[in-house]
């Protein structure tokens, strides 16, 4: 595990997770939100987008948390990644949390609220043709996520 991709919907705790992994596994952390938006929230044009990912995922090891919905371009990602984590929360728990983390744009509620119908099945689709080599641990819970960790630490 060295180049390890973590998707899911919006407060379904990926930064989090990228953090905890971070300070198991050594690997840097980049966290897509930082490099992505730019000042106003201003998505990064796509083009760009799709030429920074590369620079990001041309490095040897890393961890790399983030799924921007609509103005994502995940395929760099998938390719380049030897482990994918799909945090597949429930829309409840996600809003729960993103009530109570701040306050969101409109666009990140109508993704959120449609992600398990919409992006969800999108990624799936795209890590079975870019990423068949990477190895997928989907965790529907945050018991099968505290699980995960847990085996982390006993392998390393």
């Amino acid at each position: 595990m060295k180049r390890v991709l973590i998707l899911g919907p919006g407060a379904s705790g990926k930064s989090t997770l990228a953090a905890r992994l971070g300070e198991l596994t050594d690997l840097p952390v980049i966290e897509l939100d930082k490099v992505f938006w730019q000042p106003g929230l201003l998505p990064t044009p796509r083009d760009q987008w799709v030429e920074l990912q590369q620079k990001l995922v041309d490095e040897d090891q890393w961890i790399i948390d983030g799924d921007l919905g609509p103005y994502d371009a995940v395929e760099a990602r998938l390719r380049a990644a030897d482990t994918i984590i799909l945090l597949d929360f429930w829309f409840v728990r996600c809003a729960w949390r993103a009530l109570r983390r701040s306050r969101e744009r409109a666009d990140f509620w109508l993704w959120l609220l449609r992600y398990r119908r919409k992006s969800r099945p999108l990624h799936i689709d795209a890590i079975h043709k870019f990423a068949s080599q990477a190895e997928l641990h989907v965790l529907p819970d945050p018991k099968a996520l505290e699980r995960f960790l847990a085996h982390i630490v006993r392998t390393s």
